[in-house]
């Protein structure tokens, strides 16, 4: 076989490799989601746990405990939203009255440079009003794949804490005597990666939802709680979760106060809070836990974004990083782990020991 016949039928299976992935991971969602998000949410209680049981406290008992302890924070978080929404749809007129001239301005701008005319923008209307129906199912339909999805997560989770050691030593039964030290090794590595991240991202959120919300509270926008948690939150979505929480935070506050006040603090706030968080929070409290290059975490997430939507975005820079620890494991893997790796970091850490 030629060369170039090798590199077209290395190519051919690599594609036809990837696609079928892809598609099989699209159809395994809602098995593989809820799956994948108790392992991340299992590890993250793991310290925990393992403190729990040094007390003597009985592993069941103590997986129960984390369980309960996490479904009880996502239950407060929810509340926490559910209050802020309400208090927004009950001041929903009020804003109302407040931003209709706007929209009046942008139906005028746009009916004016565009070619778009009044019936154009009924014809829409009546044609979104028509599909009611089936978004009223559709939506139905998601609250109840997304409460079995969810009340199945932390039974996973309960089970993963539970029977963790007995996953631990399947894992290093897979694999040869001489070879156990090393799978010990990736499996305690993956482990501390996944938590320093998690535990980094948690806190990172905390101190950024505080600064959301003292900012907007001294310009005084409407429902900053719900602005500053969602924000916050969305912040676990590297890149891309700040850009979506700074463009909900301009829709909400505009919406609830139709004034450029608002708008204005909302710039400065978050313009203050992407400063402090690159260059005071994001090195010294998340740090180069997973050590992922900045473009290949670009199109992780995006890739995780196509294949399972919020939830592969989030899933998707813990599981990239646990992958990267196996391919630095793997002799015939470690060029992978270069591609996927970033030799900034690692060239930093050099000249620091050098410094030294």
């Amino acid at each position: 076989m030629t060369f170039g016949k090798q590199i077209l039928y290395t190519a051919t299976a690599a594609i036809l490799g990837v696609y079928f992935l892809t598609a099989g991971l699209v159809k395994a969602k809602p098995f593989l989601a809820p799956l994948l998000t108790a392992v991340i949410l299992a590890l993250l209680v793991l310290p925990i746990a393992r403190k729990l049981e040094s007390w003597k406290i009985p592993r069941m008992a103590s997986s129960l405990i984390n369980t309960l302890l996490l479904f009880l924070v996502s239950v407060g978080f929810v509340a926490l939203i559910s209050i802020q929404i309400q208090s927004f749809v009950a001041d929903w007129d009020k804003a109302k009255q407040k931003i209709m001239p706007e929209i009046e301005k942008l139906e005028a701008y746009v009916y004016e440079k565009t070619p778009l005319g009044p019936e154009d923008i009924e014809k829409q209307q009546s044609e979104a009003t028509g599909n009611m129906g089936k978004q009223a199912l559709s939506f139905i339909n998601g609250v109840y794949s997304f409460s079995g999805d969810y009340l199945l997560t932390f039974i996973y989770i309960f089970f993963l804490l539970n029977y963790r050691r007995k996953f631990r030593q399947f894992f290093v039964k897979l694999f040869k005597k001489e070879n156990k030290k090393d799978v010990d090794e990736v499996l305690t590595q993956a482990t501390k990666i996944t938590q320093g991240y998690l535990y980094g991202k948690f806190i990172l959120m905390i101190f950024l939802a505080v600064i959301y919300a003292l900012g907007m509270a001294a310009f005084g926008v409407s429902n900053f709680i719900i602005i500053s948690v969602l924000a916050a939150l969305l912040s676990i979505i590297p890149y891309i979760g700040n850009i979506i929480g700074f463009l909900i935070a301009i829709g909400l506050g505009y919406i609830a106060d139709g004034d450029t006040t608002a708008l204005i603090g909302i710039v400065i706030t978050f313009s203050v809070a992407q400063f402090i968080e690159s260059y005071l929070f994001e090195p010294y409290v998340v740090g180069d836990n997973v050590n992922l290059d900045p473009f290949i975490t670009i199109l992780a997430v995006v890739a995780g974004n196509m294949i399972w939507g919020v939830i592969g975005m989030i899933l998707s820079i813990p599981v990239l990083g646990i992958i990267n620890v196996i391919f630095m494991h793997v002799k015939p893997l470690k060029p992978y782990s270069f591609l996927l790796g970033n030799s900034d970091v690692k060239q930093k850490s050099k000249n620091i020991g050098k410094d030294k």
